[in-house]
């Protein structure tokens, strides 16, 4: 298992676990999906939607990974700082410097 002194340290890696285009926007589509039920939870009260966030960002990654990148997500050996990876990267797309 490899170990990570940093979170810059990790996200080169973490970016080499995304190179297909196609995992990419699973991991975009869920991530987008997590923000719209977390603003439907909070603008409508119903704290019930909330379960949806870990089906529809852990979901739509993990189908990228299997589906189109054929490896195994960081999640399972890096949880947090792949957490924090899939918020830069997305952060990153949608300014342009990761391509979608």
């Amino acid at each position: 298992m490899s170990t990570f002194r940093s979170f810059a340290e990790f996200y080169p890696f973490y970016l080499g676990e995304h190179a297909n285009r196609s995992c990419r926007r699973m991991h975009f589509i869920g991530s987008t999906l997590v923000l719209a039920v977390l603003v439907l939870a909070v603008a409508s009260g119903q704290w019930r939607w909330l379960w949806l966030v870990p089906v529809a960002g852990y979901g739509f990654a993990w189908l990228g990974h299997y589906a189109f990148e054929k490896n195994r997500p960081a999640t399972f050996k890096h949880p947090l700082y792949s957490l924090a990876g899939d918020w830069v990267m997305y952060a990153q797309m949608l300014r342009g410097k990761i391509r979608f």
